[in-house]
């Protein structure tokens, strides 16, 4: 909508309606004005879209117009968007014009959304959008009634549809030269905590959002247990953890909960529940416990009570499903093995729409019953739901490390670091506490480790991919036969 720099036309002095509230964003309050002007900024295709409809007169806020005046203009005249650094020296010297006030609060304006992520990002602009095209289109009609008189059908009809193709959906992808500055800015993974410092050390600081943890345990090692510690280490981080449990009773989970927080034992918590209560009651996070029966709940079961959640204000920052193999599929299939690799493609997609991390769990085959260290060799029935999560870990604990509370850990799988790792630990499931072992540690036999943490050399990686590559082959031939 905007010919040249002329076209732009702003007053100084906030607040400031534009026109009429029905012409403006002033409904819509300032927090959605401030979101809309950061995405036009921020984001490169919503910017194309929305300019083709914007009128800058729309914001009600006058900081808000000097800020978005200078990002279209620089469109404009240097036919791209601004990278951070243009922004940056345009608002250190381009804003001579403005008063001292207006100066201040421009620039306190783009410092606050620089250090910052936006929420409700689709809500913004799917509103913004619908109300500049629908203004886009009452100034079309306004002008073919003033053709009527004096212009044919099809120059009325070219003038509306015009009005009509303007604000549509063109974004066709990543433009390799146009969002060049793009793929240079830090991503913000948000990572939650393991618990584990050493583990969070080659896992860049944690599970982050979008993102698939899976923890690998035969039957009775303690995957539940695993999965409670790693939300125990999410609420001490202030987060709102939502724990599905499939298996056992939300309140057995609760009771595990308290153990793993206050380190009474399970047996005992009946008997601390004054002491338990003073010491979660002022808790930095949140808990939420949803008990669903086995195989009574899908992916789609979990998306609609967290659309719930989300709507009653409630965001969540770590998802932990208790355990993804006990989900009921979406679409049920012939082989078992597909339905469960179906499942846990689902689960991927939930972190990526919720934008939070999901930690679940996997059984292992027989083999892993007492193996020393568990692969991803040994996960049940469908290998290929390793594919899609972004970290594995294993639990393993012979009959003998289960004697002594002890146990390790082997970093299977990690998109984010090294993998093929094992660390010792120290496992007590009456109290739910979980440690990762220095290497001299008086605890073990003779004072040491007896396996300290490794990474396999690239020989034994190449082998074991193939072993691995070589029975996919297998069952893939006796499939087709």
């Amino acid at each position: 909508m905007f010919s040249d720099e002329s076209d732009i036309i702003y007053n100084k002095g906030e607040p400031m309606l534009a026109a009429a509230e029905n012409t403006s964003f002033g409904r819509y309050g300032k927090a959605f004005q401030e979101g809309l002007v950061q995405l036009i900024f921020e984001d490169r295709p919503f910017a194309d879209q929305i300019t083709e409809v914007f009128d800058i007169n729309f914001l009600e806020l006058q900081y808000l117009r000097v800020f978005v005046h200078k990002i279209i203009a620089y469109r404009a005249k240097y036919n791209k968007h601004p990278s951070v650094e243009a922004v940056m020296m345009m608002l250190r010297t381009d804003l001579e014009d403005e008063d001292k006030i207006m100066q201040h609060q421009v620039r306190e304006y783009f410092t606050r959304i620089h250090q910052r992520e936006l929420n409700d990002i689709e809500y913004i602009k799917e509103q913004s959008i619908d109300f500049c095209r629908k203004q886009n289109l009452k100034e079309a009609m306004l002008k073919s009634v003033n053709l009527l008189q004096n212009c044919s059908f099809d120059e009325i009809s070219q003038t509306i549809n015009e009005a009509l193709k303007l604000g549509s959906e063109n974004n066709f992808g990543y433009d390799y030269l146009a969002d060049f500055e793009q793929r240079f800015v830090p991503k913000h993974r948000s990572p939650v905590t393991t618990g584990w410092s050493e583990v969070d050390n080659i896992f860049g600081g944690g599970l982050g959002k979008s993102e698939l943890g899976v923890v690998i345990a035969p039957t009775g090692a303690g995957k539940s247990m695993v999965l409670v510690h790693l939300g125990v280490n999410a609420l001490k981080e202030g987060k709102t953890v939502i724990h599905y449990t499939l298996e056992l009773q939300d309140t057995v989970i609760a009771n595990r909960y308290d153990s793993c927080l206050t380190g009474y034992p399970l047996s005992d918590i009946i008997n601390f529940k004054e002491e338990v209560y003073e010491e979660v009651k002022n808790l930095d996070g949140s808990l939420i416990i949803k008990e669903y029966p086995t195989k009574s709940a899908s992916t789609n079961t979990i998306r609609a009570h967290l659309s719930q959640l989300v709507k009653r204000g409630i965001k969540p920052g770590l998802i932990i499903v208790d355990y993804g193999d006990l989900l009921k599929p979406v679409t049920v299939r012939k082989e078992k093995r597909n339905e469960l690799e179906s499942i846990y493609e689902e689960l991927r997609s939930l972190s990526t729409e919720f934008q939070c991390p999901i930690w679940t769990a996997s059984q292992t085959n027989r083999s892993g019953l007492n193996a020393e260290v568990i692969t991803m060799e040994q996960i049940s029935e469908a290998f290929n739901k390793c594919f899609v999560a972004d970290f594995i870990f294993s639990v393993s604990r012979t009959i003998e490390d289960k004697q002594k509370s002890l146990g390790k850990i082997f970093i299977a799988k990690n998109r984010n670091g090294p993998d093929g790792i094992v660390f010792p630990i120290f496992m007590d499931t009456s109290s739910v506490k979980i440690k990762i072992l220095p290497k001299n540690n008086p605890h073990m036999p003779g004072g040491k480790v007896p396996l300290n943490p490794v990474t396999l050399d690239a020989p034994m990686q190449k082998e074991l991919l193939q072993q691995k590559y070589e029975k996919l082959r297998k069952k893939k031939r006796e499939i087709n036969i």
